[in-house]
């Protein structure tokens, strides 16, 4: 289906992801009948839904549905997108920013798509490397353009809560299609992204 606010929770599916938190809670330690914690399986229930919607979306028509004929053809980019995701290892968040550019080749798209498709791959359990790749590779297929850069910067809650317990690292993935290959095109791009043009 086309992006949507999600906004609504699958009832079968809320009881029986609650009913595996409470066990989750209680093999843990805790007392799931404690005032603070007795809407806790059903609240976390409902947040996994909201934070994995990214399954029940279809990334090719959210950009289908807003591409436009237009012949301007230079670089068009979207910098600094936030992303919240989790990681498929721990189910730990890990959260940044996104940048994409594309050349359009007769096609632009509107360019609120482009931050909706990288919540509808953000929102499924993920590894950033994949999230990377299932942008680039939707927006290349889709829109057919000239060519298609993605970066994404990440701090990930699996390396600072826990494991080796760094706060301050930063995984940096990229891909690069069409003229974005071409290294002039890419330094373009990577300068604009971290050029201060405020």
């Amino acid at each position: 289906m086309p992006y949507k606010n999600f906004e609504e929770y699958n009832i079968k599916v809320t009881e029986e992801v609650k009913q595996k938190f409470e066990s989750i809670i209680e093999d843990l330690g805790e007392d799931v009948n404690r005032e603070g914690i007795v809407k806790t399986p059903e609240r976390a229930a409902k947040a996994m839904q909201f934070l994995t919607q990214g399954y029940h979306q279809d990334p090719a028509e959210i950009l289908k549905g807003a591409m436009f004929k237009e012949g301007y053809d230079d670089m068009v980019i979207v910098k600094d997108i936030e992303l919240y995701s989790l990681c498929e290892h721990h189910m730990l968040p890990f959260f940044g920013k996104a940048h994409i550019a594309y050349i359009p080749d007769g096609q632009i798209v509107g360019l609120s798509k482009l931050p909706r498709i990288v919540d509808v791959f953000a929102r499924r359990l993920q590894v950033q490397e994949r999230l990377t790749h299932d942008i680039l590779e939707c927006i290349n297929d889709t829109l057919k353009p000239k060519g298609v850069a993605v970066v994404i910067e990440a701090s990930h809650m699996c390396m600072m809560m826990r494991g080796v317990q760094k706060q301050n690292s930063v995984t940096t993935t990229s891909g690069f299609r069409g003229q974005f290959e071409k290294i002039e095109t890419r330094t373009e791009f990577l300068r604009l992204i971290t050029a201060d043009l405020g």
